[in-house]
């Protein structure tokens, strides 16, 4: 008899260790999109291991550090490529790439490359997940979306927003739309899906763990919504992905 599957949550799903997870669970590919959508508590995670200590990493010279150094500049134009993709500038994202490759260019050890490649990646994502903020200057509406960012797992009521931001929901509302252009839920609910379609390309999770996961009320609820924003269901979308 085949073992039940234990639920995960989305917090699990965040915290969850790599090495642990099936080779079609393409972690490259959860590592760029987590940078590309600004989710540093996903990227920290994946962080974890030290990157000369990256298991697969090819022979690119039979020097140690010059080898590290190889796969380092691969990796920060691969992160600059998908940044760019993401909304970055290309200006931008080239400069940053430039700047770490200089550094690392000047790295004596393989300890100060994984240190070097630690500090790029977290600032690529933190720099999307400005970006991902657009041209917002309040502090309210900023800790509204660091909020929900970091919520994502649960239902986002518009209190617990006025609550953090001491504002009226009233003028909160009216704050964030002017801010943002959009509406505190159209803002929450394209977040969440933006998270569930990275969730079903990235992991084998059923489509309604991730409904769960994503606090939708029911999992036909969730394949009605996405079927709507994305013209298709979970399952083709994963499918075709």
């Amino acid at each position: 008899m085949n073992k039940k599957k234990r639920k995960i949550s989305y917090q699990e799903y965040l915290n969850r260790d790599i090495r642990s997870i099936h080779a079609s669970l393409l972690p490259e590919m959860d590592f760029y999109t987590s940078i590309r959508m600004g989710d540093t508590a996903r990227v920290e995670n994946l962080l974890k291991e030290r990157f000369h200590d990256k298991t697969g990493l090819g022979l690119l010279s039979e020097d140690a550090l010059q080898n590290m150094k190889y796969h380092y500049v691969i990796t920060t134009a691969l992160i600059a490529r998908t940044c760019i993709e993401g909304g970055m500038q290309l200006s931008e994202s080239f400069s940053m790439s430039d700047y770490y490759i200089q550094l690392a260019d000047q790295a004596g050890t393989v300890e100060e490359i994984s240190d070097l490649h630690r500090e790029m990646c977290l600032a690529y994502t933190s720099r999307m997940r400005e970006i991902a903020k657009g041209e917002v200057h309040s502090r309210h509406v900023t800790k509204c979306i660091d909020y929900i960012h970091e919520h994502l797992d649960v239902r986002i009521r518009m209190e617990d927003l006025c609550r953090i931001t001491g504002l009226s929901e009233g003028y909160l509302s009216r704050l964030f739309k002017s801010e943002t252009g959009f509406s505190v839920s159209r803002y929450i609910l394209d977040k969440k899906i933006e998270t569930s379609r990275n969730m079903l390309k990235n992991s084998d999770y059923p489509i309604m763990w991730i409904s769960n996961a994503l606090a939708f009320p029911s999992q036909s609820y969730f394949t009605k919504v996405f079927t709507r924003e994305c013209g298709m269901t979970p399952k083709r979308y994963r499918e075709d992905g």
